[in-house]
């Protein structure tokens, strides 16, 4: 027997606020038969699917001190569509703080970036990165 991942949780100071920029970040959507309002101390947000939810819970830590430490754990996403470049501004342009640039000469490596609340996440190479041609066609 094995386990498999249920959803990811993500301890915040403000349940609702942030599930709204992730959901813009990635494309999520509420669960229709339970949306999120201002005020819940817990947020579902998912896939339009329903593929892999995450689940923002308010926490007191959170709300009364901030994040306080590097998170033990992150999520690493690539662009759906275009180039880590163009997410990148994407994401800056939807306030996301620029916390570090791995990005190599031979264009692997990554962006590290902090939500709102200081969650950090990453931003690696879209299918457009790796294929010179695919570049041309994304723009």
């Amino acid at each position: 027997m094995t386990a498999y991942i249920s959803h990811t949780s993500i301890d915040c100071a403000d349940a609702y606020a942030l599930s709204e920029w992730w959901k813009v970040v990635l494309g999520y959507v509420d669960d229709q038969d339970d949306p999120n309002e201002p005020g819940h101390d817990e947020c579902w947000i998912q896939r339009p699917d329903g593929g892999h939810p995450l689940l923002f819970i308010e926490v007191p830590e959170a709300k009364e001190h901030g994040k306080q430490v590097k998170n033990r754990i992150h999520l690493d996403l690539r662009p759906s569509a275009g180039t880590r470049d163009a997410e990148l501004q994407r994401l800056r342009d939807h306030g996301a703080r620029e916390v570090g640039d791995l990005r190599r000469p031979d264009g692997g490596g990554w962006v590290v970036l902090a939500d709102p609340e200081g969650n950090e996440f990453c931003i690696l190479r879209g299918k457009a990165d790796a294929d010179p041609d695919a570049v041309a066609t994304a723009s």
